[in-house]
């Protein structure tokens, strides 16, 4: 695998409590989600990876080079990121904080030129948010805004974006158009791209090509979501509380163990 984004001997700690230790991990194209129980890491690692929370030992490199060492604007055309809870002005209409996302091209005082506009507008194509795209946010639904935040980091059009819980606030329907965007995301010759997100809902995680399970600040399993060994990690680290069974088509799913002790 191309690695697009490296992790070597990860430790981060806040406060006095070592989170994540240890970790090494490679994200190149291809659509992996990150997955784990509730204080896992998951969000202090994808925040080590965004560059937004620093090492306290190992190094992140981005295609080869020391993540520390690049220039905030140069870091921002490479890689995006969407927090877990974004926050913006909810003043803004949807196209305005969509066009939020060509900073990282214009700088704060650059005139957004035709490329800036194609970009938001298919960013907000991508994300169905073109038809209420002079509604201001405070006018949305959470899971409109949760679009809208979205199409703010595909708007950059940086190779690799960084997505902590992409699918919060959404309906099952938009869930499965998210999974369906990122497969055509990952998978455009034009613009090949590289999707790492923080999922807490399994079904969909089990959609992605490739899964990452964290657990206790460890990477615990690394594989297909087809792969028997890793679905068998997954049911421990979440104890038991789920079982992973095959669909009609031989793709795995995921329900809650109720009948267990």
């Amino acid at each position: 695998m191309t690695a697009w984004l490296q992790a070597e001997d990860l430790h981060v700690r806040l406060g006095s409590r070592d989170v994540l230790h240890g970790l090494n991990l490679q994200v190149g194209p291809g659509w992996t989600a990150l997955v784990g129980p509730n204080g896992a890491g998951k969000s202090t690692l994808l925040r080590a990876l965004a560059g937004l929370l620093p090492a306290d030992d190992g190094r992140v490199r981005l295609q080869t080079q020391d993540l520390r060492t690049l220039p905030p604007a140069a870091r921002a055309r490479r890689l995006a990121w969407l927090a877990q809870q974004g926050e913006v002005s909810g003043e803004l209409t949807v196209r305005e904080t969509v066009a939020l996302g060509r900073i990282a091209h214009l700088g704060l005082l650059g005139t957004p030129g035709p490329e800036d506009h194609a970009a938001v507008a298919r960013a907000m194509a991508m994300t169905e948010c073109t038809p209420w795209q002079e509604r201001r946010l405070y006018q949305l639904s959470g899971g409109e805004r949760q679009r809208v935040l979205l199409a703010r980091v595909l708007a950059t059009e940086a190779p690799l974006l960084l997505l902590d819980e992409p699918t919060t606030h959404l309906d099952a329907p938009h869930q499965v158009a998210l999974a369906r965007l990122f497969r055509r995301l990952v998978r455009d010759p034009a613009r090949p791209r590289a999707v790492l997100s923080v999922l807490h809902d399994l079904a969909v995680a089990l959609q992605a090509d490739r899964l990452l399970v964290l657990a206790d600040g460890r990477l615990c399993a690394d594989g297909a979501p087809t792969d028997a060994a890793l679905q068998a990690t997954l049911v421990r680290v979440f104890g038991g509380a789920i079982r992973i069974e095959a669909d009609a088509s031989g793709r795995p799913r995921v329900a809650l163990a109720l009948d267990a002790d």
